[in-house]
This record gives structure tokens, C-alpha cells and sequence, in this order.
């Protein structure tokens, strides 16, 4: 199959060009050319801009469409209705962000969010609303012949955001690691590659719909995450389980600071790792050794710049307990016991 990219090699494009190449499949390449913009020399590469610079597309034909960088409803919109005529499956890779209530049971029927203000192109603020109007966006353009990919957090070696190279590098460090809430609470993920080559085969399915795709299968908590980074490591870490209102007193931050801990007193997320997959395992998502995925996170964040010691002993510094505030954090739980 010819594969068009939109996006750059950076992570997920990265999973999935692997994906596709090794596959068998002709892969080109749009983006701005800023991102590892010499790897991958078997592909084409075209230049260009997806806000309003899309002239180096016109005249191409592909089999399918795989959209990493669609973030803005107008921009996935000019690109879609451009390319409609020349690509015959679109594929979008969208998020479990997309759902407007994840207090309770969430699977792909469920309702999506929407924007209070529909002219909107705060990503910060909006992203879970504004990945959902693209994927609408997506629909009207390729009606039945697209896909929507909801992934949940991904994770693996060039993760740009360390929210989970966190736990593998702080507890290869060694010594009393803080750790949130309960071992049993459950975290989700994907490994980049699993959702790389899940994404390539749904193309070659000509699967359409929305899919979460997240994991693992069976079920992983998060006391099965840390003692699977110290196995890994062969650290010397402990780990103390500190309960959440403790945290939350002493304003923690969930999720950034404190790396796939969202607290379980909030009812508002309380499925929010807790996803349906069924509908992707039925399509063939298939999930490798968590222990695989920590010991390669761990071996790109030893050589990823900036290099580690950085605010959460990672190579992502604004991600993750910084050391003194963890320690702050773990002398003040010790003098309550």
C-alpha cells in the first residue's frame, strides 16, 4: 500500500513508519521538514505546512491517510477535503481525552466532549473537545472510510513527555521512591510500537469507526508498574505508598507531577484508566512485555538529551517529583506514622 504521513518522525510517526516499512508498504512522508528530517531515506519526503501550506500534496495518490498532528478542527479540515480526492482511507489518531464524561464506564458509543466555545483553537485548554471535533471533522469529509484512533497515554523509548519515563528512571535511581495512592489502582497504557503496528494494521483491515486503543490486556496496576521497574533496573528502591489526601493537602499535582496518578476520590476520572478495549483487541491489538517496554525506555532516557538529573531524574524536566520535593514529601509522611 502507498502510505501518506502527516507528521514527522518524532514518536508515533516513528512507530508507525517502522510499522509500514517493515510491512512492506511505500511510505511518504508531510511535514515541515524540522524533525529528524534526515532518517528513513527508503521514504518520500514532502514539505510543506498543514495550516495553509499544502501545495506540495496536490497531484499525489495514496491508498491511506495516517494523521498524527491533527489538533485544530480548521486545519484537519482544509487538509482532509484536499486530499479526499486522492486518498481512499483516512486514519486519525485522536485520544481517550475525546469523552465528555469519565466518571462512569467509557466505550466508543460513549458521548464525546464538545467546546463551550466553538471558535476555539486552545489546545491547552481544549484538547480533549477539539480532538473530538476534528474526529468529527474527519467524518463529515471521509464519511465510511475512516478510522478514529483513541489512544491512551503512549509510552516507550522518545516518549516527548515523560509521563511515564518518569517511574522507570526514578525508581532505576534507587532508594525510598514515593509512589500515590494504592498498589491495586489501575494505570493504562500503550507502548508506541504496539500502537504503531495496530494503527498500520487497521489501514490494511480498511477498519473505519472509533477504537480505543490502550492497555494493557490483562489489567495493570500500579504496584505491578514499580515492581516491574525495579526488576528491570536491579535497583535497591523502596517504595512508600503514600495515601492521596496526604498529597492533595500538600497540593501534588496529579498527573504531571505525580506521573499516571489521577485521584481515585475523583469521581469525574475515575474511569479514565479503566477503558474498553474490547473493539481493538478484536481488531488485533496485541500488547509486548511490559518489562520490554520499561528495560527500552530506560535504555533511550540513559543516552536522550537533556541528559538525566534533570527535575525527576528523567530527560523530560518538567515531568515528575522533583528530589527534594520528594523528599520534603516523604519526611512529612513519616513524622505522621
Amino acid at each position: 500500500m502507498k502510505l501518506l504521513l502527516l507528521g514527522g518522525p518524532k514518536f508515533l510517526g516513528r512507530g508507525i513508519a517502522d510499522a509500514a516499512l517493515a510491512a512492506g508498504h511505500e511510505l511518504t512522508f508531510f511535514n515541515r521538514g524540522e524533525t529528524n528530517p534526515d532518517e528513513y531515506p527508503e521514504a518520500e519526503k514532502l514539505r510543506g505546512d498543514r495550516d495553509g501550506g499544502l501545495t506540495a500534496l496536490d497531484g499525489g495518490e495514496w491508498d491511506a491517510v495516517l494523521d498524527t498532528s491533527g489538533y485544530v478542527p480548521r486545519i484537519v479540515r482544509a487538509g482532509a477535503e484536499f486530499l479526499a480526492p486522492a486518498v481512499d482511507h483516512y486514519t486519525f489518531v485522536s485520544s481517550i481525552s475525546v469523552y465528555a464524561d469519565t466518571s462512569k464506564p467509557v466505550h466508543e458509543e460513549s458521548a464525546l466532549a464538545t467546546l463551550d466555545d466553538p471558535g476555539s483553537e486552545d489546545i491547552s485548554k481544549h484538547y480533549g473537545a477539539l480532538k473530538a471535533a476534528c474526529e468529527r471533522t474527519v467524518d463529515e469529509v471521509f464519511a465510511g472510510r475512516n478510522v478514529a484512533v483513541r489512544a491512551g497515554l503512549i509510552v516507550g523509548p522518545r516518549d516527548p513527555t515523560g509521563r511515564f519515563t518518569y517511574w522507570p528512571t526514578r525508581v532505576a535511581a534507587g532508594g525510598e521512591v514515593l509512589v500515590p495512592g494504592r498498589p491495586e489502582r489501575q494505570v493504562q497504557f500503550v507502548d508506541v510500537r504496539d500502537l504503531g503496528a495496530w494503527i498500520v494494521g487497521a489501514v490494511e483491515q480498511h477498519l473505519t469507526g472509533p477504537f480505543n486503543v490502550t492497555g494493557p490486556i490483562p489489567a495493570l496496576t500500579m504496584g505491578e508498574l514499580v515492581e516491574t521497574c525495579r526488576s528491570v533496573s536491579g535497583s535497591d528502591a523502596t517504595f512508600t505508598w503514600v495515601d492521596e489526601p496526604f498529597l492533595l493537602e500538600r497540593e501534588v499535582g496529579a498527573w504531571m507531577e505525580l506521573p499516571l496518578w489521577l485521584p481515585e476520590r475523583d469521581d469525574e476520572s475515575a474511569f479514565f484508566m479503566n477503558v474498553d478495549v474490547t473493539k481493538a483487541l478484536d481488531g488485533g491489538l496485541a500488547f509486548r512485555p511490559l518489562e520490554e517496554t520499561v528495560r527500552d525506555t530506560l535504555a533511550w532516557a540513559a543516552t536522550a538529551p537533556p541528559p538525566a538529573g534533570t527535575a525527576a531524574t528523567g530527560p523530560v524536566p518538567s515531568v515528575g517529583l522533583a528530589p527534594e520535593r520528594e523528599r520534603e514529601l516523604l519526611a512529612a509522611w513519616h513524622k505522621l506514622a
